[in-house]
């Protein structure tokens, strides 16, 4: 059993347990409460379809904790990350989750996990500790204690469907994503976008997590007449449709759009699978900006050439940390309210990759770009213009 899963078993073992008769009791010796630590559990896919980018996620997160730790910790304490697979069951993960936060060995939670286990996360502990959630999701989330530093559609994809609109002539699009609450939550987003432009959503399909066999899909897509495919898919099942959409030779016919395909995925797809691939991200390992650069220089010095390649997804978990201790330093506080008071008076910053970013109504405000794949990179276009 896992360390986590030692302490959720603990957890439950006491909850059943008259509450005299435990009030003395030790928990594992790993996870008792010290006021030293800044225990924050890094929620991040261990396996699955998104664990292409997982130890990414982990090492982007470890780099942030170090540089935290070298400016004197969180509120006096050393930050210590502890790992949590979120790549199973969301309420699984939220019963581990919750028991780290009842040992009292988490003060904190960040990390990139599907919008499934942030819904099943966020009522268990928000109101208990702060959450900073890095994947990109759907929009809408307002749980107070629940902070968010990737995109949403309004700012992501709308204005990459009506640069493509213009640009590329697309009208007719179909919809591929994995079944559950982002891909299809996004899609109605997509469809609203599409009309705005005078185009359309001309099919949409809704496929499991861990998805082999695409080509049912395809034909579809194929007898749509679609013009653009937006991919709407997780990590591994992201490489299998790109290469399965190559082979079947849909790519000179239609292009596709992704707001999730980082380096890792597009490495994994293969050059031969990604001609007319755009992907829409707020952060490109590929932007020659000083924060960009500098980002690389502190990876590569920390974890060597041959480290997994950097990519959104990953450095988002480095911001989820940063923004983590900036809330608590503004704050001055462990209490989720006065965390959210901070917040919501617009005081909260932090200076990473990306350059300063501020947070406004519990969401990081950023720049946005489109790029297109370019071989085992990404070619960055433009910077997107979000609109009102």
């Amino acid at each position: 059993m896992s360390i986590v899963g030692d302490a959720l078993e603990f957890v439950r073992w006491s909850r059943n347990h008259d509450a005299m008769f435990r009030r003395d009791l030790p928990g594992p010796e790993w996870f008792t409460a010290d006021d030293s630590v800044f225990g924050v559990a890094l929620v991040f896919p261990l396996q699955g379809p998104a664990g292409i980018f997982g130890p990414t996620c982990e090492l982007c997160a470890r780099l942030a904790a170090e540089e935290v730790n070298r400016d004197g910790g969180v509120l006096g304490r050393q930050l210590r990350l502890v790992p949590v697979d979120g790549s199973g069951a969301p309420h699984d993960i939220a019963d581990e989750v919750e028991a780290l936060v009842d040992l009292g060995a988490v003060q904190g939670v960040t990390g990139w996990h599907i919008s499934s286990v942030r819904r099943a996360l966020a009522p268990r502990i928000a109101h208990r500790v702060p959450y900073v959630y890095t994947a990109l999701y759907e929009g809408g989330e307002d749980t107070a204690g629940v902070f968010l530093t990737s995109e949403t559609p309004r700012d992501q994809l709308r204005p990459a469907m009506d640069l493509l609109a213009h640009e590329r002539g697309v009208r007719r699009w179909f919809v591929v994503g994995n079944d559950y609450v982002w891909p299809r939550h996004t899609a109605r987003s997509a469809r609203g976008y599409a009309r705005d432009r005078g185009g359309c959503v001309a099919g949409e399909a809704y496929l499991p997590l861990g998805t082999h066999d695409f080509e049912p899909v395809l034909r579809r897509v194929e007898r749509s007449d679609a013009d653009a495919v937006l991919m709407l898919l997780v990590g591994s099942d992201a490489v299998r449709f790109n290469r399965a959409f190559a082979a079947y030779g849909l790519h000179a016919r239609c292009l596709r759009l992704s707001t999730l395909m980082d380096e890792n995925m597009l490495v994994a797809s293969g050059p031969e699978a990604t001609e007319d691939l755009y992907s829409t991200a707020g952060f490109f390992a590929s932007l020659a900006n000083r924060d960009t650069l500098d980002f690389h220089g502190q990876y590569a010095a920390r974890y060597g050439v041959q480290a997994p390649a950097l990519g959104s997804l990953g450095e988002s978990c480095y911001e989820g940390v940063l923004l983590l201790a900036a809330l608590l330093k503004r704050a001055g506080t462990l209490d989720v309210s006065a965390i959210g008071a901070a917040a919501g008076a617009g005081a909260v910053s932090y200076e990473g990759p990306r350059g300063l970013l501020h947070l406004r109504d519990a969401h990081v405000r950023q720049r946005i770009y489109l790029a297109r794949a370019d071989g085992l990179d990404f070619d960055v276009l433009t910077e997107l213009e979000a609109r009102p």
